[in-house]
């Protein structure tokens, strides 16, 4: 009899060009490691970043603005992720990029409002009344059909006792949404009937699951009980939950929900309201404020207006760290005549902490490129590896990483699974880079149309 393992059809993770990045890889006491983590190099910058992401845990951050800038290709993005991913999933990381403000539908203040209260995040706590429980035997009086629930009868069992309660035909339906069963641990919250599973009673534990899922024992005290729940959302949440009431079940309102724009403005008007409504919570002791990260990549695509807003934005009481990033040198101030580094107007870089990132060497350059290579699972050998990292110094390293796929796809051509030098070399003669193409343009002007 032949048994086989049935491999999972879950998705594999889509690469993408950051995928690498698995936080700032540095020593407990902020030192950074220098390959680890994902990056390579950049000793300073990440230093730079971790004392930054001990400040926003320390909330010592809110209200201040940091400016990573470096030439293109030196892992400014990288650096904002791997701080997100040192932060962890509760801090929330609201990432976006300059060109976004420019709406046809919203205005670019709005834009730039929205996406700082993305950034800002309130952890709220409550105390419900809910009934823990474990089922025992469900039967539900539903009959043939036609017929409908008018109510359920649900026998639930705690460590102290067992209770039998006629529930709501509402709660029937979350029972089978949750998949509820014999057996499980769940709770019933008592204002709004929402039923969550929490897992399986480890009375259970020695039944024949193979794939045995969360076993937790059976709930402890009295069947009814207050307990704790903790909910994270974010500023914006509350306003677009504000700012679009629910209409009632008469055809004016369904056809105003239907015909509504797509996109709303909030009024600053309802956002003091509910920083009003925000403070009253944190002062009560019921909600924490969590500023998080607003990360604005090619900051130089804004213009003065956005510029001015986000000075007053920083001042606010209720405002995030804010991080940006720019490739440019000294130019233009978008839509101006006036010259500024980094293309940001001196008053705002003056509010400024500044991180440089710094072009990558030929060795730093050749394990980026085993370190993707591995991320892609491709083999290469140290011959083409050595002849990629060539290529990087002449061209650019996103075009050195660009190559890995094809020749890849060469070498199979090839009937080989490991890249050769001669793989790589055929690929980088199909296509050419950046500055080679410019130098054919320069060569062959007279014959381009200009």
């Amino acid at each position: 009899m032949k048994i086989e393992e049935v491999q999972s059809t879950t998705k594999k993770q889509r690469i993408a060009t950051h995928t690498h990045i698995k936080g700032l890889g540095l020593e407990a006491h902020g030192r950074a490691i220098p390959l680890a983590a994902g990056f390579v190099g950049q000793v300073g910058a990440r230093e730079a970043a971790g004392l930054v992401a001990d400040m926003i845990r320390q909330k010592k951050m809110a209200g201040r603005a940091l400016l990573l800038a470096g030439p293109p290709g030196t892992g400014k993005t990288a650096l904002a992720l791997g701080l997100s991913q040192e932060l962890g999933s509760k801090v929330p990381f609201c990432p976006m990029v300059g060109s976004e403000v420019y709406s046809s539908e919203v205005k670019k203040t709005e834009v730039l409002m929205e996406n700082f209260r993305r950034a800002i995040g309130l952890r709220i706590k409550e105390n419900k009344e809910v009934t823990e429980l474990s089922p025992e035997e469900a039967e539900s009086v539903t009959g043939g059909y036609g017929k409908s629930i008018s109510h359920v009868i649900i026998g639930l069992k705690t460590v102290k006792g067992t209770k039998q309660l006629k529930l709501d035909p509402t709660i029937y339906d979350a029972l089978i949404k949750e998949k509820v069963a014999v057996g499980d641990v769940i709770y019933i919250e008592a204002n709004s009937g929402a039923v969550k599973r929490v897992g399986r009673s480890d009375a259970f534990a020695t039944e024949y699951d193979l794939e045995a899922e969360e076993y937790v024992p059976l709930p402890k005290g009295e069947v009814h009980k207050k307990k704790e729940i903790v909910q994270d959302v974010t500023l914006h949440d509350l306003d677009a939950a504000n700012a679009r009431p629910q209409g009632g079940q008469d055809i004016l309102s369904l056809m105003g929900q239907m015909m509504k724009p797509r996109k709303t403005e909030i009024t600053d008007k309802l956002r003091r309201e509910i920083n009003k409504v925000v403070d009253r919570y944190i002062e009560e002791g019921v909600a924490e404020l969590i500023p998080g990260v607003l990360f604005i990549d090619e900051v130089h695509m804004l213009d003065m207006e956005c510029f001015s807003y986000l000075n007053r934005a920083l001042e606010s009481s209720l405002s995030p760290i804010v991080i940006f990033a720019t490739n440019r040198g000294i130019c233009n101030v978008r839509g101006t005549d006036m010259i500024s580094p980094h293309g940001i107007p001196v008053d705002l870089l003056d509010r400024l902490v500044i991180v440089r990132t710094e072009a990558y060497g030929p060795a730093e350059m050749i394990q980026i490129l085993a370190i993707r290579a591995q991320v892609e699972e491709l083999v290469l050998d140290e011959e083409s590896l050595a002849f990629l990292g060539e290529i990087g110094q002449q061209a650019s390293l996103r075009h050195a990483v660009q190559l890995l796929q094809p020749a890849s796809v060469v070498a199979r051509m090839n009937g080989r699974d490991k890249i050769c030098k001669a793989d790589v070399e055929e690929v980088n003669s199909l296509y050419l880079d950046a500055k080679s193409s410019a130098r054919l343009l320069q060569e062959q002007q007279d014959r381009y149309i200009s």
